[in-house]
């Protein structure tokens, strides 16, 4: 199966932002689909962690480029 990814790019905004805008960028999204974050910020690492863990959507992938950080999220099913 071919998965469409949404990529949203929030390098230079800093804490919330990021995953306030991935927050919205995935309540846009349908079930099962996928949303790459590319961020600057440092403390969007643990966001991200803590976010994915409370609310149901899946971390797939979380790395560190050099200082700009990749999530890969799966939004969650219901």
């Amino acid at each position: 199966m071919n998965e469409a990814t949404t990529t949203l790019d929030v390098k230079g905004l800093q804490c919330p932002m990021p995953l306030l805008k991935a927050k919205k960028a995935l309540n846009e999204l349908a079930p099962g689909e996928l949303l790459r974050v590319v961020a600057t910020d440092p403390g969007s690492v643990k966001d991200f962690q803590v976010f994915s863990r409370q609310s149901g959507h899946e971390l797939l992938e979380s790395v560190d480029n050099d200082g700009v950080f990749c999530y890969l999220l799966r939004k969650k099913s219901r």
